[in-house]
């Protein structure tokens, strides 16, 4: 009877009813990830899903992993919970689409920071007190502070931590690719911003666009310890945060908030942000090549943040046909 009231209370419990309020939540998720300093997590927890995020992320278990071998799909769709996911992911990347392509958000952190990080920070004020609320009247009171006193230091320290010279070996790597992870599903804690503090941002920047270049393989070789640190660092941080939710809800609850009152610090609005660009690879074309005259049409428009730029001028000797070369530098 209990594991039979387990299964029942780890079923997936989504309709398709809710599709368009899941692709929303979805949507708000995959903004905020790409805002440095806010988490998608963060906007789980303010939508009202961080619960069922967890639990979803939980479902992904030995058991289904050996029906999967087994190509026992029934069984699989059963226990993991395909439908919050594909409904989940289909908003989350919808919105990096959106973000990316049509209204360049990462741009406009640039060109109005004030107005990007206004934006999440009136919303994670508002969610603060709608969470606050949503807990029990028994643990409002005072003494229940320290719950979100403790998250807010923690929070605080977190985001205001210096960057430091770091190792590139296969465990320091794989250890990157495990907190980065757990920092992204934790409220108000970037999983980009870990890997700045960690200072292995570039590295694996350099080594994803390593992957779609003419040589992939060092570069798919590279990732792999990051990859596997993510798996298992998801699998294991979730199943805690799952324990801690089913067990100490409302403490839990309160300790996220914690995190999100001391994130708000590295999201204010009114402060001076300075940018700094380096240059991950360089690219030797041939003046005449359709990406170098488009970026070189791009030197009319605003100096805004750029992610190929044209470089120096190579000597002509070094195309046989003598053909003009440029360094295409990508940033």
């Amino acid at each position: 009877m209990e594991d039979q009231n387990k299964s029942k209370k780890n079923r997936d419990e989504t309709t398709w009813k809710e599709s368009p309020y899941l692709i929303i939540k979805g949507f708000l998720m995959g903004s905020a990830d790409i805002v440095p300093g806010v988490s998608g997590g963060t906007m789980a927890l303010i939508t009202g899903i961080y619960t069922r995020l967890i639990h979803a992320i939980k479902s992904v278990n030995s058991s289904v992993i050996k029906n999967v071998f087994k190509l026992r799909f029934k069984d699989v769709l059963t226990e993991f919970h395909w439908k919050f996911f594909a409904l989940l992911m289909a908003g989350l990347f919808s919105a990096v689409f959106f973000f990316t392509t049509i209204v360049p958000l990462q741009v406009y952190m640039y060109t109005h920071s004030e107005i990007v990080y206004g934006l999440f920070f009136g919303l994670i004020v508002g969610s603060i007190f709608l969470l606050i609320v949503e807990v029990s009247p028994e643990h409002r009171g005072w003494k229940n502070a320290l719950p979100i006193l403790a998250g807010a230091l923690f929070g605080f320290w977190i985001v205001t931590l210096v960057p430091a010279d770091t190792p590139e070996t296969f465990w320091f790597i794989m250890l990157s690719g495990a907190l980065s992870i757990c920092a992204m599903i934790l409220p108000g804690i970037s999983g980009s911003y870990i890997l700045l503090i960690l200072r292995k941002y570039d590295y694996i920047l350099s080594e994803l666009g390593g992957v779609f270049s003419s040589s992939p393989f060092d570069a798919i070789l590279n990732l792999v310890p990051f990859f596997i640190g993510a798996v298992f660092g998801l699998a294991l941080f979730a199943r805690l945060l799952s324990w801690l939710l089913d067990n100490f809800h409302a403490t839990t609850i309160l300790v996220l908030v914690g995190f999100l009152v001391g994130s708000l610090y590295v999201i204010w609005p009114y402060q001076d942000r300075e940018y700094s660009e380096s240059v991950r690879s360089v690219e030797v074309l041939p003046y005449t090549s359709p990406l170098v005259q488009e970026l070189i049409n791009r030197e009319d428009t605003p100096d805004l943040p750029r992610y190929k730029r044209i470089g120096r001028t190579v000597d002509v000797g070094a195309d046989p046909e003598g053909v003009k070369m440029v360094e295409v530098e990508i940033v």
